[in-house]
């Protein structure tokens, strides 16, 4: 696949993007300076500096039921002689593995969300990696919310799941698990006019069926359904839709609001001093290259692609604008393997 340019991309100015680079900086200072304080004193032992070629990537159940890291990491490990252990959970718990320091980099989809993960100091910066988006699954043979109407918004399709649901016509089937999925959902009922806490997630609402459950088994138990909906990241979509037998597409649109863009954000070792910070910018810089990025976007399953890489060609409408100094500083980080000539 050959990555078109976006000529809509937005640069914002190199002074208000000097903190990338100074935060990479400081960060491979602590490092540094770090691992010579364990040397001379003795005292202190920290795992970047072990011989063992690991790191702990925790990324979302999207990511990885999608099988796209299958693909991807074993070309990163034969490049670069690390091996990548990967943490499936949803985005609320990948971000407080790294909160806690229990892996090297995170790979998520909820952009609020990861923003405040760096401005907390957990992480030093998130870059775009690739993006897909949310769709509406439903019954296939028959659609008792009216999903299916041309005429309709996701805003509209939400309020139609409602109404079904108080009329006892549908079921709504939610990840319920503080994923990226889950946040995505809660704001999309937020757009309808609903409160999230006070009028769905309630036990009245027994159409609302929250299962705190990774997408794959989410898709399981709303295909078990006849009357159910939910809301699905069209890569896990398109990977599990040849097992499950009573689900179809209702609902797909390229509204803004159903972008679902993935960023990679290494720990930072400033709060964490034991994380391999190195081997975070080596597996982010594999996502960014040249090399990753058509992997990516050449990954299919069934014919169908899966994700769009979009680092360097990520605008605002995706909600990730990249920065010159983003583009110049992955394109030319040693990572161990071939990059883009400059």
């Amino acid at each position: 696949m050959k990555i078109i340019p976006n000529q809509n991309i937005k640069m914002v100015s190199r002074d208000s993007a000097k903190g990338f680079i100074l935060d990479h900086k400081k960060a491979l200072a602590v490092i540094a300076i770090l691992a010579v304080a364990g040397v001379t004193t003795g005292f202190i032992v920290f795992e970047f500096t072990r011989s063992e070629q690991r790191m702990i990537l925790a990324t979302t159940t999207s990511t990885y039921d999608s099988g796209l890291l299958d693909v991807l990491l074993p070309e990163f490990t034969k490049d670069t002689g690390i091996q990548v252990d990967v943490v499936s959970v949803g985005t609320g718990q990948a971000l407080q593995n790294g909160r806690d320091g229990n892996c090297d980099m995170i790979l998520v989809h909820a952009r609020s969300r990861e923003d405040e993960f760096v401005a907390e100091k957990y992480g030093i910066h998130r870059t775009c990696v690739m993006y897909n988006d949310f769709i509406l699954v439903g019954p296939k043979d028959n659609d008792p919310a009216g999903i299916l109407d041309p005429s309709i918004n996701i805003t509209q399709a939400f309020k139609r799941i409602f109404a079904g649901g108080e009329e006892g016509n549908t079921t709504f089937h939610s990840r319920g698990d503080d994923s990226g999925t889950h946040t995505k959902e809660k704001a999309l009922w937020a757009a309808a006019g609903y409160d999230y806490t006070s009028q769905i997630n309630i036990p009245e609402n027994t159409w609302y069926e929250a299962h705190g459950a990774g997408m794959g088994d989410t898709l399981v138990f709303t295909d078990q359904d006849v009357d159910g909906y939910t809301l699905a990241d069209r890569g896990t979509w398109l990977s599990a839709k040849a097992n499950l037998e009573n689900l179809k597409l209702v609902y797909n649109s390229t509204e803004v609001e159903l972008l679902n863009p993935y960023g990679a954000i290494p720990i930072d070792p400033w709060t964490h001093s034991h994380v391999k910070y190195n081997f975070a910018l080596k597996l982010t810089a594999f996502f960014v290259s040249e090399k990753g990025q058509n992997m990516i976007g050449n990954y299919t399953v069934s014919g169908e692609v899966l994700f769009t890489p979009c680092f360097g060609i990520c605008n605002h409408t995706h909600g990730c604008s990249t920065t010159q100094q983003e583009i110049d500083f992955w394109t030319r980080y040693n990572g161990g393997f071939t990059q883009p000539a400059p």
